[in-house]
């Protein structure tokens, strides 16, 4: 069974809070925290919007599933990754494979209300945005369900609220873990994840 001794992934749409919540998340569990739009961006020398810019979605994608690919090969992290990272299926399977995955529920008001100031979200450079993130939402959270150990809503819950129940949520599967290692039929990693709100 994974456990957050290993890695932390953070799935979600955009202004869900991956970024915030990881970093305090990762303090917590005394891992490195690590955002994979900000590491494509290093790795680049240039900025999302650039990105998408000039090389388009298609090409943005490309350089997130390699990033997807080699983050999630390392130990002792917790990856906040961009809201599209689960399109791709590689990712998906990636992500469920090498860490325990935590899905951040946002509700369309919330995600338009944290982004509106941001000039970081070329998918939202639209006429609509309202439009745009009910689509993004609706195509997106089956694949976020798909993947996720655990699932929370962050939309009445504050930063260090959804940190202590991810923390509270870890250790007690930990302890299931622990508990059933004796035991001839343990949780199989298929079960329904568990929603907090």
């Amino acid at each position: 069974m994974k456990t957050a001794r290993d890695n932390v992934f953070l799935i979600g749409p955009m202004g869900s809070g991956k970024t915030t919540v990881g970093r305090l998340l990762a303090k917590a569990l005394k891992l490195e925290f690590i955002d994979s739009d900000h590491a494509i961006e290093q790795r680049t020398g240039a900025d999302i919007p650039w990105i998408f810019d000039i090389e388009g979605e298609e090409g943005f994608r490309r350089r997130e599933r390699a990033a997807i690919d080699e983050l999630t090969r390392r130990r002792g992290i917790v990856l906040a990754t961009g809201g599209g990272a689960v399109i791709d299926p590689l990712n998906r399977a990636d992500l469920a494979e090498r860490g325990v995955v935590v899905f951040l529920r946002a509700s369309v008001d919330k995600i338009l209300n944290r982004t509106a100031k941001s000039q970081n979200r070329p998918l939202l450079r639209t006429e609509d945005p309202r439009a745009r993130v009910e689509q993004l939402l609706t195509a997106r959270d089956p694949l976020y369900r798909e993947i996720a150990d655990i699932i929370v809503d962050t939309d009445k819950r504050g930063v260090k609220s959804t940190v202590t129940l991810i923390l509270d949520r870890l250790r007690r599967d930990a302890g299931e873990t622990q508990a059933t290692t004796t035991r001839p039929a343990g949780r199989s990693r298929g079960r329904r994840p568990e929603t907090q709100t």
